[in-house]
C-alpha cells in the first residue's frame, strides 16, 4: 500500500483545483476546526461534530449523492471494493449469511457513519448493505479519498475516527453477545439505539425502534418470542413503556434506570 506524504496546513489550503473548491475547502475546515476547540461531551456536541464532518466531507471530496429506499441495497457480499459510503441519512443493516444459509443482522449504521470499511483489506465485501427507510448515501472512490486525505489532514482525522467507533461499536457487540443475559441484551440494544439517536441530535425519551421484533432477535441472538417476552417484561417493570397504535415506539421514562437495570443484571439479579 501506498503512503502519502502530509504536508503543511498552509500547502493544503492552497492545494484545490480552482478558486471555488479553494472557497469551500477553506470554509468548511475552518468550521470543523473550530468545532473541535469548542467540542463538549453533550449530545447536542456530538450531532454538532457529525455535521461539521459530513459539511468537509462534502466540500472536499464532492461525493455522488443517491436518495435510497428501504430494500435498496448499497452493495452485496462478493462484490469487488473500490468505493465507501458515507450516510448523510436513513437507517441501514449490514447482513451476512451464516453457515446454514439464513441471514445474520450484524451491524446497524446510521446519519454519519461509513459503509465498506471492512472491505480495504481483502478487496471484496463480506456483507450485503441494505436500506431499511428512506436516506441519502453519499459515494466516493476509495482512491481519491486517498489523494484527498493526503492534502487534508482534518479529512484523514474523520476517516480514522470513523474506523475506530466501527471498532468499538462491533466489539462491544460482540461482549454484549458474549457476556449478557437475554434480558440484559435487549436493555442494551435499546441504550444503543437511544444513545446513538442522542449523539444525532434526536430525542430520546420516544424512540422508534424501526426494526420488527425478529430482527432485533437476529441481530442480538435470541428468538423473537424472547425479544418480545422481554419487552413485555421492561413495560410491567416500567422500564419503558410502548406506543398503543406503534408498538414499535417505545417510550423510556428513565434513561439511567436502564443502565442501572444492566448493571443489575452483570451482578446476577434481573427482571422477575
Amino acid at each position: 500500500m501506498r503512503w502519502w506524504p502530509l504536508p503543511s496546513i498552509d500547502a493544503i489550503e492552497a492545494q484545490p483545483d480552482n478558486a471555488m473548491q479553494l472557497q469551500t475547502a477553506s470554509t468548511a475546515i475552518s468550521h470543523f476546526r473550530a468545532a473541535r476547540r469548542e467540542a463538549a461531551p453533550e449530545a447536542a456536541a456530538g450531532a454538532q461534530r457529525i455535521a461539521d464532518a459530513l459539511k468537509l466531507i462534502a466540500a472536499v471530496l464532492e461525493p455522488q449523492r443517491r436518495v435510497v429506499h428501504a430494500g435498496d441495497v448499497i452493495y452485496r457480499a462478493g462484490e469487488s471494493f473500490s468505493k465507501l459510503h458515507i450516510l448523510n441519512s436513513g437507517l441501514f443493516k449490514l447482513l451476512s449469511m451464516s453457515a446454514d444459509g439464513r441471514e445474520q443482522v450484524v451491524g446497524l449504521r446510521l446519519r454519519g457513519d461509513w459503509l465498506g470499511f471492512s472491505a480495504i483489506a481483502s478487496g471484496a465485501h463480506a456483507c450485503d448493505a441494505i436500506a431499511m427507510d428512506t436516506g441519502e448515501v453519499w459515494t466516493v472512490r476509495y482512491d481519491a479519498l486517498l489523494r484527498a486525505c493526503a492534502r487534508h489532514p482534518e479529512l484523514m482525522m474523520i476517516v480514522h475516527e470513523a474506523m475506530s467507533q466501527e471498532i468499538v461499536r462491533d466489539r462491544e457487540s460482540l461482549i454484549a453477545l458474549c457476556t449478557l443475559p437475554a434480558d440484559a441484551r435487549v436493555v442494551a440494544f435499546l441504550q444503543f439505539w437511544a444513545e446513538a439517536l442522542a449523539t444525532r441530535g434526536l430525542r430520546t425519551d420516544q424512540i422508534s425502534l424501526r426494526l420488527t421484533r425478529a430482527e432485533i432477535g437476529n441481530y442480538l441472538g435470541l428468538t423473537l418470542e424472547t425479544v418480545s417476552r422481554v419487552l413485555s417484561k421492561l413495560a410491567r417493570a416500567r422500564l419503558i413503556a410502548f406506543n398503543e397504535k406503534n408498538r414499535r415506539d417505545i417510550c423510556i421514562p428513565d434513561f439511567h434506570a436502564l443502565g442501572a437495570f444492566v448493571q443489575r443484571r452483570e451482578a446476577g439479579a434481573g427482571l422477575h
